[in-house]
């Protein structure tokens, strides 16, 4: 094989210095940081959030999963490539992998935070530290800048600003400030993202309401099958308030949160929309629901089994394959292993672009 997949979805671990360092002073004695919590290990404190972030899972590629466990762990046992760039590189090359698009760990969770002006510092923040991250070799260390979205016209700023960082895309929060995304008002920050050419992703547990790993109904682990679903009901937002009818090139990423439930659920879309939009008020499309899924939003998954024995069912574009290095649920460093064990059944030309070219020609990569 003269070619490597690119993760559509790894992550940094945010160093102790990331928000300290970077943020704006007015905020810096709030700053996220490190503190080391008995039972825990070494946790991200954030101010305003109720649990802290403990380093153990966050940084558990490649660990055996009896030995997974949340707490326990100190900054420096940790995966150094978390926030050393030279020993990214030469974990991608251990997985095999050409190049990743990176995401935050730490700031996955400040997305949830109810206080937006703290957002807002926290994300330009790390933005500035991310920027020096990736500068090391842009092309295989693919930044996603982020947004607290505390308005459509700071939105837009975002954008222009996150673009000139040299970010190939947008991590978006779950739980915009002002109205939600369905709303008309967010018209011109759609087409900013389309003039900049800017994809505009969603990441699980990125919502209000979206981690039931804390009160799951039954056991704990019942929880973990609930983390993907305020991601699809964003998805399902954005298709039927007509967002992507009025901007059809606008191009979206539900990240992380698996993609073999998608043929299922874009049928249940259509199904929704023949049958009961009278009743329930649903907007008029001018295509059927499943087709705007199908051609505006692409899907990142890592073992996902179903995805890959579903994905004729899904528009070819669609599917990004990824390692969710250097988080517990990480195929690392086995990747490889899974990919030949769950796409020996595919098309070549469709397997090549589930692992490689769709997220190289969304993003415009030179890996």
């Amino acid at each position: 094989m003269d070619w490597r997949p690119i993760s559509a979805d790894s992550h940094i671990t945010e160093p102790p210095n990331c928000y300290v360092d970077n943020i704006d002073p007015a905020f810096r004695e709030r700053a996220p940081r490190i503190v080391n919590k008995e039972g825990l290990g070494d946790t991200f404190v954030v101010e305003g959030m109720r649990s802290p972030v403990p380093m153990g899972l966050v940084a558990a590629a490649g660990i055996p999963p009896k030995d997974l466990r949340m707490g326990g762990a100190k900054f420096e046992d940790l995966h150094r490539s978390g926030w050393d760039p030279k020993g990214r590189l030469a974990d991608q090359d251990k997985d095999g992998v050409a190049a990743e698009i990176i995401y935050p760990t730490v700031g996955m969770m400040i997305c949830n935070h109810p206080d937006f002006d703290y957002k807002k510092a926290c994300f330009d923040a790390y933005n500035r530290w991310l920027q020096q991250y990736c500068s090391l070799d842009p092309d295989r260390l693919v930044g996603m800048g982020q947004t607290a979205m505390r308005s459509v016209q700071e939105g837009v700023a975002d954008l222009e600003r996150i673009k000139a960082m040299g970010f190939k895309g947008v991590m978006m929060p779950g739980n915009p400030a002002e109205k939600d995304y369905d709303d008309p008002a967010y018209d011109p920050f759609w087409e900013a993202a389309v003039a900049l050419d800017l994809p505009l992703s969603w990441h699980i547990l990125t919502s209000s309401g979206d981690n039931q790993l804390s009160k799951p109904r039954g056991p704990k682990i019942n929880g973990f099958l609930a983390i993907i679903r305020g991601c699809q009901d964003i998805m399902g937002m954005l298709v039927f308030s007509g967002v992507f009818e009025r901007h059809p090139k606008l191009k979206v990423v539900c990240v992380e949160a698996d993609a073999g439930w998608a043929p299922h659920f874009a049928y249940r879309m259509d199904h929704a929309y023949k049958r009961h939009r009278y009743w329930m008020k649903g907007k008029e499309l001018a295509r059927l629901p499943s087709e705007y899924f199908r051609d505006n939003i692409s899907l990142t998954f890592q073992d996902d089994w179903t995805a890959f024995q579903f994905a004729d069912r899904l528009g070819p574009n669609q599917l990004m394959w990824a390692n969710d290095f250097p988080h517990s649920d990480s195929t690392w460093p086995w990747s490889q292993d899974v990919i030949k064990e769950q796409t020996g059944h595919l098309d070549p030309v469709l397997r090549k672009r589930i692992l490689r070219d769709n997220v190289k020609e969304l993003y415009k990569l030179a890996a």
